[in-house]
Protein backbone atom coordinates (compact mmCIF):
# COMPACT_ATOMS: atom_id res chain seq x y z
CA UNK A 1 0.00 0.00 0.00
CA UNK A 2 1.58 3.61 -1.37
CA UNK A 3 1.92 6.64 1.44
CA UNK A 4 -1.30 9.12 0.86
CA UNK A 5 -0.03 12.28 -1.13
CA UNK A 6 0.41 15.48 0.59
CA UNK A 7 -2.77 16.73 -0.87
CA UNK A 8 -4.44 13.56 0.82
CA UNK A 9 -2.95 14.12 3.89
CA UNK A 10 -4.26 17.71 3.82
CA UNK A 11 -7.85 17.01 2.89
CA UNK A 12 -8.02 14.91 5.83
CA UNK A 13 -6.88 17.62 8.14
CA UNK A 14 -9.65 19.69 6.28
CA UNK A 15 -12.30 16.86 6.91
CA UNK A 16 -11.15 16.57 10.54
CA UNK A 17 -8.54 14.20 11.05
CA UNK A 18 -5.86 16.63 12.47
CA UNK A 19 -3.82 14.23 13.67
CA UNK A 20 -2.72 13.86 10.03
CA UNK A 21 -1.04 17.31 9.71
CA UNK A 22 1.96 16.13 12.16
CA UNK A 23 2.70 13.74 8.86
CA UNK A 24 2.70 16.70 6.67
CA UNK A 25 4.69 18.46 9.06
CA UNK A 26 7.51 15.68 9.20
CA UNK A 27 7.33 15.97 5.62
CA UNK A 28 7.92 19.41 5.30
CA UNK A 29 9.03 21.35 7.96
CA UNK A 30 12.94 21.01 6.93
CA UNK A 31 12.47 22.82 3.25
CA UNK A 32 9.97 25.15 4.77
CA UNK A 33 12.30 26.61 7.61
CA UNK A 34 15.10 26.44 5.20
CA UNK A 35 13.46 28.66 2.95
CA UNK A 36 12.76 31.08 5.68
CA UNK A 37 16.10 30.74 6.92
CA UNK A 38 17.42 31.96 3.80
CA UNK A 39 15.23 34.97 3.79
CA UNK A 40 16.00 35.65 7.66
CA UNK A 41 19.21 34.21 8.88
CA UNK A 42 17.68 33.73 11.62
CA UNK A 43 17.05 30.58 13.46
CA UNK A 44 14.74 31.33 16.22
CA UNK A 45 12.64 33.53 14.07
CA UNK A 46 12.70 30.95 11.14
CA UNK A 47 11.46 27.74 14.15
CA UNK A 48 9.09 29.99 15.01
CA UNK A 49 7.34 31.43 11.69
CA UNK A 50 7.41 27.19 10.49
CA UNK A 51 5.35 26.52 13.41
CA UNK A 52 3.20 29.38 12.68
CA UNK A 53 2.49 28.16 9.16
CA UNK A 54 1.64 24.80 10.52
CA UNK A 55 -0.82 26.76 12.27
CA UNK A 56 -2.24 28.79 9.77
CA UNK A 57 -2.66 25.75 7.93
CA UNK A 58 -4.81 24.49 10.64
CA UNK A 59 -6.70 27.61 11.27
CA UNK A 60 -7.72 28.06 7.69
CA UNK A 61 -7.75 24.27 7.00
CA UNK A 62 -11.33 24.68 5.46
CA UNK A 63 -10.03 27.33 2.39
CA UNK A 64 -7.86 24.24 1.35
CA UNK A 65 -8.86 22.78 -2.33
CA UNK A 66 -6.57 20.50 -3.02
CA UNK A 67 -5.81 21.65 -6.31
CA UNK A 68 -2.19 21.97 -7.19
CA UNK A 69 0.90 21.24 -5.13
CA UNK A 70 0.39 20.93 -1.21
CA UNK A 71 4.37 22.28 -1.29
CA UNK A 72 2.80 25.11 -3.41
CA UNK A 73 0.06 26.60 -0.94
CA UNK A 74 2.40 25.43 2.58
CA UNK A 75 5.39 28.04 0.68
CA UNK A 76 2.29 30.34 -0.27
CA UNK A 77 1.85 30.71 3.35
CA UNK A 78 5.09 30.78 4.56
CA UNK A 79 5.76 33.86 1.97
CA UNK A 80 2.70 35.68 4.20
CA UNK A 81 3.87 34.90 7.19
CA UNK A 82 8.04 36.26 6.27
CA UNK A 83 5.98 39.20 4.27
CA UNK A 84 4.30 39.78 8.32
CA UNK A 85 7.20 39.30 9.71
CA UNK A 86 9.69 41.38 7.47
CA UNK A 87 7.09 44.22 8.34
CA UNK A 88 6.74 43.75 12.09
CA UNK A 89 10.75 43.82 12.33
CA UNK A 90 11.00 46.44 9.37
CA UNK A 91 14.35 44.31 8.35
CA UNK A 92 16.32 42.36 5.66
CA UNK A 93 17.39 38.93 4.99
CA UNK A 94 21.06 38.64 6.20
CA UNK A 95 23.04 36.14 4.77
CA UNK A 96 26.54 36.20 7.00
CA UNK A 97 27.77 32.96 8.46
CA UNK A 98 26.16 30.46 6.34
CA UNK A 99 29.05 28.03 7.12
CA UNK A 100 26.95 24.74 6.45
CA UNK A 101 25.85 25.86 2.97
CA UNK A 102 29.82 26.66 2.26
CA UNK A 103 30.94 22.96 3.98
CA UNK A 104 28.31 21.35 1.39
CA UNK A 105 29.57 23.21 -1.75
CA UNK A 106 32.95 23.05 -1.17
CA UNK A 107 33.05 19.25 0.14
CA UNK A 108 35.82 16.92 -0.06
CA UNK A 109 38.34 19.59 -1.77
CA UNK A 110 41.54 20.48 -0.72
CA UNK A 111 42.42 22.96 2.24
CA UNK A 112 43.49 26.62 -0.22
CA UNK A 113 40.81 25.71 -2.82
CA UNK A 114 38.18 25.28 0.39
CA UNK A 115 39.12 28.87 1.78
CA UNK A 116 38.62 30.38 -1.83
CA UNK A 117 35.22 28.69 -2.23
CA UNK A 118 34.31 29.76 0.98
CA UNK A 119 35.75 33.23 0.47
CA UNK A 120 33.78 32.96 -2.68
CA UNK A 121 30.46 32.16 -0.94
CA UNK A 122 30.85 34.70 1.41
CA UNK A 123 31.02 37.24 -1.35
CA UNK A 124 28.07 36.03 -3.14
CA UNK A 125 26.09 36.25 -0.02
CA UNK A 126 27.35 39.82 0.59
CA UNK A 127 26.08 40.39 -3.22
CA UNK A 128 22.21 38.26 -2.52
CA UNK A 129 22.03 40.77 0.74
CA UNK A 130 22.43 43.89 -1.26
CA UNK A 131 18.97 42.49 -3.86
CA UNK A 132 16.01 43.71 -3.08
CA UNK A 133 13.78 41.33 -0.89
CA UNK A 134 11.62 40.63 -4.20
CA UNK A 135 15.03 39.15 -5.79
CA UNK A 136 16.13 37.41 -2.84
CA UNK A 137 12.96 35.38 -2.65
CA UNK A 138 12.78 34.80 -5.89
CA UNK A 139 16.50 33.04 -6.31
CA UNK A 140 15.77 31.40 -2.92
CA UNK A 141 12.86 29.76 -4.04
CA UNK A 142 14.47 29.01 -7.45
CA UNK A 143 18.03 27.86 -6.51
CA UNK A 144 17.82 26.67 -2.60
CA UNK A 145 14.44 24.94 -2.66
CA UNK A 146 14.76 23.78 -6.40
CA UNK A 147 11.20 24.56 -7.22
CA UNK A 148 10.22 24.60 -10.44
CA UNK A 149 8.63 27.81 -12.37
CA UNK A 150 5.19 26.70 -12.06
CA UNK A 151 5.77 25.92 -8.34
CA UNK A 152 6.95 29.89 -7.75
CA UNK A 153 4.39 31.54 -10.49
CA UNK A 154 1.38 29.53 -8.05
CA UNK A 155 3.16 31.01 -4.77
CA UNK A 156 3.76 34.46 -6.09
CA UNK A 157 0.43 34.70 -8.00
CA UNK A 158 1.45 35.05 -11.20
CA UNK A 159 2.20 33.39 -14.86
CA UNK A 160 5.45 31.13 -15.76
CA UNK A 161 6.75 33.56 -18.09
CA UNK A 162 6.89 36.28 -15.45
CA UNK A 163 8.78 34.32 -13.07
CA UNK A 164 11.06 33.39 -15.75
CA UNK A 165 11.79 36.89 -16.43
CA UNK A 166 11.99 38.03 -13.22
CA UNK A 167 14.56 35.18 -11.91
CA UNK A 168 17.10 36.07 -15.14
CA UNK A 169 16.34 39.59 -13.80
CA UNK A 170 17.74 38.93 -10.70
CA UNK A 171 20.66 36.74 -11.79
CA UNK A 172 21.57 39.74 -13.75
CA UNK A 173 21.33 42.36 -11.13
CA UNK A 174 23.53 39.88 -8.24
CA UNK A 175 26.09 39.10 -11.26
CA UNK A 176 26.40 43.19 -11.43
CA UNK A 177 26.53 43.66 -7.68
CA UNK A 178 28.96 40.39 -7.52
CA UNK A 179 31.12 41.87 -10.15
CA UNK A 180 31.33 44.98 -8.94
CA UNK A 181 31.99 43.63 -5.31
CA UNK A 182 35.06 41.93 -7.06
CA UNK A 183 36.67 45.02 -8.83
CA UNK A 184 36.86 46.67 -5.56
CA UNK A 185 38.71 43.85 -3.82
CA UNK A 186 41.14 44.06 -6.75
Amino acid sequence: MSEPTDNELMLCVKAGNLDKMSLLFSRHHRSLYNFLYHMTHDKQASEDMVQNVFYRMLKYRNTYTGKGQFATWMFHLGRNILKDEFKKQKRTGNYEGLEEVSEKISGGILADEQLGKKQAQHKLYRAMEKLNEEEREILVLNKFQELKYHEIAQILNTNEGAVKVRIHRAFNQLKSIYLKMESYEV
